[in-house]
């Protein structure tokens, strides 16, 4: 208990006070993500938050564990986080290729699978199916891995949402194995917690800093190798029913893998690239209609706990029941965003000589005349 708290602590406090450093840097050196159609921040913020992130996890992980008594598998794990950061961070500063990003994440992947044991080799009765063959268990746990990595990188589009999704579902995960003694899994959930907590303090909305690829890549690699490992330890998890670690580690991560299988299964619907950005995502849902970074934010932390406390309240019936109200669940909130969320009308300053063209149409301008300059102001409508 002691090595979880201790953990805990040097990764906030390592991950809140490189961040000014990490800031100053950027700035100093010019290294922003710029607004473009996509992203809503009026002014060039840096996406190297994940540096800190990285730090504070890796020091918090090596100065309270005890190798000596950590599974051989965390060699590898540390192997893992190395690559995946690294890939992360020079596409935050030089904006990689996809299938160069994608070779890094198949890496990790096939490490964590062939050479750390991370596998799921039961479903648990989903579908019928329960002990899995080594191929099918390879292949699912790869997928899974490449699925959560994703996941987080692709719902890291509004101020906190990445880091605060992140942060309950190593928290909770970590809650569980520290009720059931696994200190190990413990210490790498909660060093995660500290690290991403700080990070908070500077991306909570407004952000001073964005965590880019390089933290987001990262969330989502721990995230998986924590809920696999969750799941392959039923029979220790004396408060729950041992067919039920699945459907309960998927309502832990339920908003940022419901989002990236819609949104992909949209693109494929419309005969797109599912790789091809848009704004079909849960968050860019509510921002449309005119929801705060902070108020998407809320909501969607909101909406992760109803989910994961409803799974755990149903988690002794059957399964496949169970997995059918947490896609009902989320489908029902997609619904009631799309339906029932009125748009918010917005006043928005924008320099007098594009109002009369691009704007034609879309808003109702008022023109203005401060002291200093003419400008107008556009009203969503």
């Amino acid at each position: 208990m002691v090595q979880v708290i201790t953990g805990t602590l040097i990764g906030y406090v390592l991950t809140f006070f490189l961040l000014p450093l990490v800031i100053k840097f950027a700035s100093d050196n010019n290294l922003y993500d710029v607004p473009d159609e996509r992203k809503r921040h009026n002014h060039g913020v840096s996406s190297l938050g994940g540096v800190a992130i990285f730090s504070g996890l890796i020091m918090s992980l090596l100065l309270v564990s005890d190798f000596n008594e950590m599974h051989l598998d965390f060699q590898y794990f540390i192997a893992a986080f190395f690559i995946i950061f690294s890939v992360g961070v020079v596409d935050d500063i030089f904006v990689l290729k996809a299938w160069k990003k994608f070779l890094g994440q198949f890496l990790v992947a096939a490490m964590l699978t062939l050479k750390a044991g991370v596998l799921i080799t039961s479903l648990h009765g989903f579908l019928g199916i329960y002990e899995l063959s080594f191929g099918a268990s390879v292949s699912i746990s790869f997928f899974t891995i490449l699925l959560l990595i994703n996941s987080f990188n692709l719902i890291d589009g509004v101020d906190g949402l990445a880091g605060s999704l992140g942060f309950i579902s190593c928290l909770l995960l970590g809650v569980f194995f520290l009720m059931n003694n696994v200190f190990t899994y413990a210490i790498l959930a909660f060093s995660m917690c500290g690290a991403l907590l700080g990070f908070l303090m500077y991306n909570f909305p407004p952000a001073k800093i964005f965590m880019g690829d390089s933290g987001s890549t990262l969330i989502g690699l721990i995230t998986a190798i924590l809920a696999i490992k969750f799941v392959e330890s039923g029979p220790i998890q004396s408060s729950l029913a041992n067919q039920s670690t699945p459907v309960i580690a998927f309502g832990i991560l339920l908003i940022p893998l419901m989002d990236v299988l819609r949104v992909f299964a949209l693109r494929i619907y419309k005969r797109q690239s599912p790789l091809i950005p848009d704004r079909n995502h849960l968050h860019h849902l509510l921002q449309n209609k005119g929801l705060s970074h902070a108020e998407v934010t809320i909501t969607l932390l909101l909406s992760q706990f109803l989910f994961a406390g409803l799974t755990f309240i149903l988690q002794d019936i059957n399964i496949n029941i169970i997995l059918g109200i947490q896609f009902a669940a989320y489908f029902t909130l997609v619904y009631v965003v799309n339906k029932y969320i009125p748009v918010r009308k917005k006043m928005h300053i924008v320099p007098a000589e594009i109002t009369s063209a691009s704007l034609q149409g879309t808003t109702k301008v008022y023109q203005i005349y401060p002291a200093a300059e003419k400008v107008s102001v556009g009203e969503d409508s």
